[in-house]
């Protein structure tokens, strides 16, 4: 395993391309910061692109989903399917880019985009692995603090599996682009900072008392 992933003609951006990059760090670093991905495919010849959950185990992410789901449905169930052609997108947003020309407004931003075929997890053993593999990747530490779904649960939950082949970052940091013409113009211009914060957790109404707060959760 090399620490880089090889471009291709598709991960290779038209623009900016000083932007993109293929450190298998940094891709994984950006997958791991998030849990919500876009999830993009072609149905009926038209492109749908749905938001869902995914986890990362190695150079593998497993995408979540229902049984009746459109592109559970489409990726096939059975070994020898076909699979479903899919880019499946992550970004951050890190900074709003205020420039003194509204043409160079811009946010500074950390993304991944893979292209690949996403097959449907139909093993027993590793459905339950990448199930525990999405709890833990939106709140670590939970799928051992919670009861694992049973065998109806299990039924009525498909996940997708898409390694990491194709795959690129691509990131924009630091302040605006002005053009020297406009530098002495009397507009505020810099980065307003973005940042994903937790509130204090919000017991339910039917929780007793006696359970106290996991260690995992922010205590506020």
């Amino acid at each position: 395993m090399t620490d880089s992933y090889e471009p291709t003609e598709r991960t290779v951006p038209t623009r900016s391309r000083h932007r993109a990059s293929y450190d298998r760090a940094l891709v994984h670093a950006i997958l791991d910061e998030s849990y919500v991905c876009h999830l993009g495919f072609v149905r009926d010849g038209a492109p749908v692109v749905l938001p869902t959950l995914y986890g990362r185990i190695g150079d593998r992410l497993y995408v979540h989903g229902s049984t009746g789901s459109r592109p559970l449905r489409m990726a096939g169930s059975g070994t020898e399917a076909p699979g479903l052609p899919v880019c499946l997108t992550v970004t951050h947003v890190d900074g709003l880019v205020l420039a003194r020309s509204a043409f160079h407004h811009s946010i500074n931003y950390r993304s991944v985009v893979v292209h690949g075929t996403a097959h449907q997890v139909t093993d027993p053993e590793e459905l339950r692995i990448a199930l525990d593999a999405l709890v833990d990747h939106v709140v670590p530490g939970r799928s051992r603090d919670s009861r694992p779904a049973n065998a109806k649960e299990l039924a009525a939950t498909a996940v997708l599996r898409l390694d990491l082949d194709e795959v690129s970052a691509k990131l924009r940091t630091g302040g605006p682009n002005d053009e020297p013409e406009d530098l002495t113009l009397p507009h505020w211009t810099g980065v307003v900072p973005v940042a994903r914060t937790y509130g204090t957790p919000i017991p339910a109404d039917d929780l007793d008392p006696a359970v106290a707060l996991p260690g995992y959760l922010p205590a506020g």
